[in-house]
């Protein structure tokens, strides 16, 4: 296996219940590939997988090289894995620079220059350096937990439904970040219900049908395919 992320015949069952079947796929470096699908599809807990909350019944995972088989969560993030779940999940009580900073463990100088990558990815967020977490709007907070997860300067970003609950305006100034975290050395795996915008945002893409990969290709190609533009796409 070679690449950055490497997912080889991967299997995930809930007890009895098959969750993941037989999925393969690969980031490199330098790309934002995306993972659509419907709800239950299985894009969550694939992510869930890669970052080592739950445990495959087979297949193989790499990174870097290496196999994450028996790697606990926090040396798959050492190792430069980062992860904004669904939901956002900031600290409330907390600033927006302390929500940040609690991610970055870091020499003070690093750690100002990665607030300083956040606050350039996502303006609104400098303006707003020493306000409380719940006293940010859904957009806000979902560009807070996309700068925290990467104050770890990981190598690669799993990304999980970050327009969810957001207007069209606020899920597009969300979901243009992608672009610009992979030019400032970060690869992207984004998980996104609005597959129009995902698909234009990311080089590859694959497409989960319970559990499976049922396609896969560049985003102008998916985008063109019957299957994708009647499934998602309203056409």
């Amino acid at each position: 296996m070679s690449g950055l992320l490497e997912i080889e015949s991967l299997c995930v069952a809930y007890g009895p219940v098959s969750a993941l079947e037989d999925v393969t796929l690969s980031v490199g470096a330098g790309e934002a590939v995306a993972l659509i699908g419907a709800n239950g599809a299985g894009k969550s807990t694939l992510f869930k997988t890669i970052i080592g909350f739950l445990s495959p019944t087979s297949g193989r995972q790499s990174f870097l090289g290496r196999d994450l088989g028996g790697l606990r969560p926090e040396r798959r993030a050492r190792l430069g894995l980062g992860y904004a779940p669904e939901g956002r999940r900031v600290f409330p009580g907390l600033t927006v620079c302390e929500n940040l900073e609690v991610a970055a463990f870091a020499s003070r100088a690093e750690r100002r220059r990665r607030l300083d990558r956040a606050f350039a990815l996502f303006p609104q967020l400098a303006e707003r350096q020493g306000q409380l977490g719940w006293q940010l709007s859904g957009g806000q907070q979902q560009m807070l937990a996309i700068g925290r997860a990467l104050m770890g300067s990981p190598r690669l970003l799993l990304l999980d439904e970050p327009s969810l609950g957001l207007s069209p305006k606020l899920a597009d100034e969300v979901l243009t970040g992608v672009q610009a975290i992979v030019k400032g050395g970060t690869s992207v795996l984004l998980a996104e219900q609005n597959v129009g915008k995902a698909l234009s945002c990311c080089d590859r893409a694959y497409v989960l049908e319970i559990g499976k990969v049922a396609l896969s290709g560049t985003g102008s190609a998916l985008r063109d395919t019957e299957e994708v533009r009647k499934a998602f796409l309203g056409g």
